[in-house]
């Protein structure tokens, strides 16, 4: 039989099985509803039945209460007197309301309660006699009246109701029974469509699957050949990437390494003949240096591999802060706004990494705005809610706050758009950019926790947007910049150990530290630096390399403090991934100078460590 047609019987079949199945679960649902009615109305005659019972408790209980005091003139022996009557009015009204809808029993009620009203004024006259001191007299009201009529009138009544009751009770238990034997059966016959229904869904799978187990070979060899295309265009891709990564590097670092070459060769040459021109040597040579170090922090933080020292910080403070600095990189030409949200957020961030990144979106705005046109700065609160993380798998819905740079440029294409992240990738000529800057804005704010968004329009400008998340902490008090033209410089007395296995690199730290006024002692190892401060407790500080063979910095440092307390650490590397660093942000209390450093940033860094400040805060300088 064709496939083909064996779907359409089966298909048939399931939609008849499907609607008895319906059928029968609404019929259930039906007998459900139906039980539920009948049992409510069973639970509602025992109710019914007790509370009959509790009336004839309460008026016993009220002559039982009268006769005690007429007795023993005791208050005491009253007491079930007193209880019944206060509760008779009450539990007579709920009685009747309880039987609002049985005429027979209304009936009783209107005959019940003038027969308990007499029988409690009775009661009431023995009381009264006896309280006057009336003992006969209110012994006769007890023995002699019509007391004994009006209570098997009473209970006569009350038998009546409860006779009734429970011939409502045994035809209500009936018919609930009833009930459930026709839900019992509606269960077992919707569990046997169930059950066919099942079994022939089961031979129906059975046979697709046969028929699709011949298709899905012919799939998975189509798949495998076209992995195996894919393979091979993404490790084109990836080469192409690497390709374009090391050449980038290469390429910049090779501008820089010429300048630094040449700038010394030169300086090497004039040092006797023309000591100023081999100064301003030395200078382009310090400026070549620097910028291949800002080229390997850019690709750190591409990476979210650079050491971040978070502060907490007031957004509007930050932005207000860079003013000056934006405006003379940006220049006259290019009209620059900011728009400061009142009640801002705080954020938790690296503020060096931070001003770096909107120094870079700012310097982008103005070239892509060459005759000139208006930069905007703009802080607000955001929410980023589920839906916007939907759309952007890396975002955690949560408060965040927004930095917006926005220009009134040329815009960018959705293409440029898609790779404005890539590093070295720039639309900009040749010389006038590294294709780093976003790069780098990218990894910082990926480290952070946060998220950036792009938007443009050809002709329109564009907008970069930055979300860091919002702190809700206090702010961190800032520690204001060093001067350069005024070190701090080491006190009298001051005894530093330098841990450096490179001894070039451990040459140039001694040096800078004697030039800067300290007691200089220096080891090239971590054994080597136990060694001496077993012979020489007075250290104030321990300068150390963290990556060292044999030995890690922070082994070192911790053993160095175990056996000399107080001991100041203050920590340098080019690169560390789990040392003094975890998920990108440094130990809380480490002090850390990141390779390369200047003598400005060393010695800034350094008086901050020994004076017990600056831990886990970016370097100046």
């Amino acid at each position: 039989m064709p496939a083909r047609k064996i779907t359409r019987r089966s298909t048939l079949f399931m939609v008849m099985g499907s609607a008895l199945l319906a059928l029968l679960l609404l019929a259930t649902l039906s007998l459900a509803s139906g039980q539920a009615h009948d049992n409510a109305v069973v639970t509602h005659t025992l109710q019914v039945q007790n509370r009959i019972a509790l009336v004839q408790s309460l008026v016993q209980d009220a002559e039982t209460g009268q006769r005690g005091f007429i007795i023993t003139g005791r208050p005491d022996f009253r007491e079930p007197y007193d209880r019944a009557v206060a509760r008779l009015s009450t539990e007579l009204d709920a009685l009747e309301h309880a039987t609002a809808d049985n005429a027979i029993q209304q009936a009783s009620m209107d005959r019940l309660r003038p027969l308990v009203d007499q029988r409690l004024a009775r009661l009431r006259v023995g009381l009264g006699l006896r309280e006057a001191g009336d003992l006969a007299g209110a012994t006769d009201a007890v023995t002699q009246g019509r007391g004994k009529v009006l209570m098997d009138a009473i209970r006569g009544e009350l038998a009546a109701m409860r006779a009734e009751e429970g011939r409502l009770l045994a035809m209500r238990r009936a018919q609930a029974e009833a009930t459930a034997g026709r839900l019992r059966l509606a269960l077992i016959l919707g569990f046997a469509v169930l059950v066919a229904l099942t079994a022939y869904a089961v031979m129906a799978l059975q046979r697709q699957i046969r028929a699709l187990i011949q298709t899905n070979a012919e799939l998975e060899t189509e798949a495998a050949n076209r992995e195996q295309a894919e393979a091979q265009v993404r490790q084109m891709q990836k080469m192409e990437a690497i390709g374009q990564l090391t050449g980038g590097i290469a390429h910049d670092f090779n501008n820089m390494l010429s300048i630094i070459i040449g700038s010394l060769d030169l300086a090497k040459r004039r040092l006797t003949s023309d000591p100023e021109r081999a100064t301003r040597s030395i200078d382009n040579a310090i400026d070549g240096a620097e910028r291949a170090a800002a080229l390997t922090s850019r690709l750190l933080a591409f990476s979210r591999q650079q050491p971040l020292a978070p502060v907490a910080s007031d957004p509007n403070r930050l932005v207000q802060g860079m003013s000056e600095l934006l405006r003379r990189t940006i220049g006259e030409q290019v009209k620059l706004e900011t728009v400061l949200s009142g009640g801002i957020w705080r954020v938790n961030a690296d503020v060096s990494q931070l001003e770096n990144g909107i120094l870079n979106l700012c310097v982008n705005g103005r070239d892509a705005m060459p005759d000139g046109g208006r930069l905007t700065i703009e802080t607000a609160n955001a929410y980023l809610d589920e839906e916007y993380a939907k759309e952007h798998q890396e975002v955690t819905p949560g408060q965040y706050v927004m930095f917006s740079v926005t220009d009134t440029g040329v815009g960018m294409p959705p293409e440029v758009i898609a790779r404005a992240f890539d590093p070295f990738y720039t639309t900009k000529g040749v010389g006038r950019g590294t294709g780093l800057g976003l790069s780098q804005v990218f990894g910082f704010v990926k480290q952070s926790g946060g998220h950036v968004k792009i938007y443009s329009e050809i002709g329109q400008g564009t907008s970069v947007k930055i979300y860091l998340p919002r702190w809700m902490g206090e702010l961190t008090a800032q520690a204001a910049t060093q001067s350069v033209a005024d070190l701090p410089e080491g006190r009298p007395g001051e005894i530093i150990l330098v841990v450096e296995d490179d001894e070039r690199v451990r040459k140039v730290s001694v040096e800078s530290l004697r030039e800067l006024g300290y007691t200089v002692i220096h080891a090239s190892s971590g054994a080597e630096a136990l060694q001496i401060l077993e012979q020489e407790p007075r250290i104030d500080l321990l300068f150390t390399d963290i990556v060292m063979p044999g030995m890690t910095g922070r082994v070192l440092a911790d053993t160095a403090s175990e056996r000399l307390v107080g001991l100041k650490v203050l920590y340098t590397t080019g690169y560390t991934r789990n040392a003094v660093v975890h998920n990108g942000v440094l130990d809380a209390g480490v002090a850390f100078l990141p390779k390369p450093f200047t003598i400005q940033q060393l010695a800034a860094k350094m008086r901050q460590a020994l004076d017990g400040q600056g831990a886990n805060r970016p370097s100046l300088g």
